[in-house]
């Protein structure tokens, strides 16, 4: 396999990841609009939800932009890759015991942390089979 699939896999989720700047700028009943309609509660009046709504989005944000560092320069940040899978597949375990706590719905929880469980897996997977 050529590293042309890694390329698209870091570019499509680094794009896509982009779109986390947009939440971080939304109005807030959007974000209480949105939560309703997901049946999650989002304090309309709690700044600290709004805080950490807005830096996570942010943080996810930037996450993408790095992705898409890496793919402008694949032999140059190649050793990244296997971090930023590592990562991720840490990430994952650590979003479900957060995501576990925190008394959000069980579609969530398994959602969140499983499809990002997937992606670092994926991104191990493509890495190690990829010609360096």
């Amino acid at each position: 396999m050529t590293d042309r699939w890694l390329l698209l896999f870091l570019r499509g989720v680094g794009g896509f990841t982009l779109f986390a700047f947009a939440a971080a700028v939304m109005p807030a009943n959007w974000m209480v609009a949105i939560a309703d309609e997901l049946h999650v509660t989002m304090p309309a009046d709690s700044p600290l939800a709004f805080y950490l709504a807005r830096n996570l989005s942010l943080l996810y944000g930037y996450v993408g932009a790095a992705l898409l560092v890496i793919a402008t320069d694949l032999q140059r940040y190649r050793p990244l890759v296997r971090w930023a899978a590592w990562g991720t597949i840490s990430f994952s375990l650590a979003q479900f015991v957060v995501d576990g706590q925190s008394g959000l719905p069980m579609w969530w929880t398994l959602g969140e942390s499983g499809s990002t469980l997937l992606g670092g897996c994926l991104l191990m997977w493509i890495d190690r089979h990829t010609i360096a």
